[in-house]
């Protein structure tokens, strides 16, 4: 496994810890106090507990062998998880917590026991604190100094993406929880209640669909991490163009494939005195590679004619 998977696994475990803990807190005293936002936060913190165990499901897949069905391995079944993750934060996190918020402006209800509400708010956010600084910690070890909105576009981690997008709505959703719990008490209008239970769920449908876009764009395909594709490519122009045996690189494409990184580099060659040459040279080249970016799996390099290159450059 490697250290990225560790820290992925890490602070999904920290986060599955905490939101277990806080969901049962929740339920209990949504039971005790009625309140509807108390509800809405036990039901998202649940849906985070099924999160984070499709998480660690994906993770185990994409550890599996290649096999014929799969010559590339399962690395980018975490994608998959991922973007199921971000469906139930929206659907049943975010949706549900709308639905019952316009059902307790149709029939408001007054809150009784408001001091355990606001008790249990309070503990929860102190697990959830502790949570999003655990994913926090693992985020800063490979960011490079990004920013963390940087990093969010960026990141081809979906596992810790979807993490610490769930913490971070989850300390809102705390927030907002609170304001209209102590709201309700304030005025003794159970308006605020039902108000804050939509909040909570709009702002979780907002984190949900950030994160699906961004997911969206891994099931789609994307290239390796700027900064890595930015450097596998230096070298290329710079190291291997340099090789002998390469005329000059035509074109060259990343793709991420879980914690792996496949490469294609199109080059026209020299003119080499045998095929053997010729495929010699080229493995030099893909071993250069794989040694300077143990990451790329899959090197994929085609050997380009001079006179093709200049009828179709």
């Amino acid at each position: 496994m490697s250290s990225s998977t560790e820290g992925s696994t890490k602070a999904i475990f920290y986060a599955l810890g905490a939101n277990g803990g806080i969901a049962l807190a929740k339920f209990a005293a949504a039971l005790f106090t009625g309140s509807g936002a108390m509800l809405a936060e036990g039901i998202h913190s649940l849906a985070d507990c099924t999160n984070q165990v499709f998480l660690l499901v994906g993770l185990k897949e994409a550890r599996k062998p290649a096999d014929i069905s799969h010559p590339m391995g399962y690395a980018r079944v975490v994608y998959f998880w991922a973007m199921m993750v971000a469906l139930l934060l929206f659907f049943v996190g975010g949706a549900f917590s709308v639905l019952k918020g316009i059902e307790h402006l149709s029939h408001p209800e007054p809150i009784s026991n408001p001091l355990v509400a606001l008790g249990v708010l309070g503990i929860s956010v102190v697990l959830e604190a502790f949570s999003l600084r655990g994913a926090m910690l693992e985020i800063r070890k490979i960011s490079h100094g990004k920013s963390f909105i940087q990093w969010f576009r960026e990141t081809r981690q979906s596992e810790l993406m979807v993490v610490a997008g769930e913490d971070i709505a989850a300390l809102a959703g705390l927030a907002l929880a609170f304001i209209a719990v102590l709201l309700t008490v304030m005025t003794g209008n159970p308006l605020w209640d039902a108000l804050g239970t939509i909040a909570v769920g709009v702002l979780l449908m907002i984190v949900a669909v950030l994160v699906i876009r961004e997911v969206k764009a891994m099931v789609t395909g994307e290239s390796a991490a700027p900064e890595v594709h930015a450097a596998i490519k230096a070298q290329i122009q710079a190291q291997i163009q340099a090789h002998p045996g390469v005329a000059s690189v035509r074109n060259f494409i990343s793709m991420q494939w879980g914690e792996q990184v496949m490469i294609a580099v199109q080059a026209v060659m020299q003119p080499q005195p045998s095929d053997l040459t010729l495929v010699d040279t080229i493995n030099q080249i893909e071993a250069q590679i794989q040694q300077r970016w143990p990451q790329v799996r899959w090197c994929f390099f085609e050997s380009d004619h001079p006179l093709l290159s200049r009828r179709t450059g």
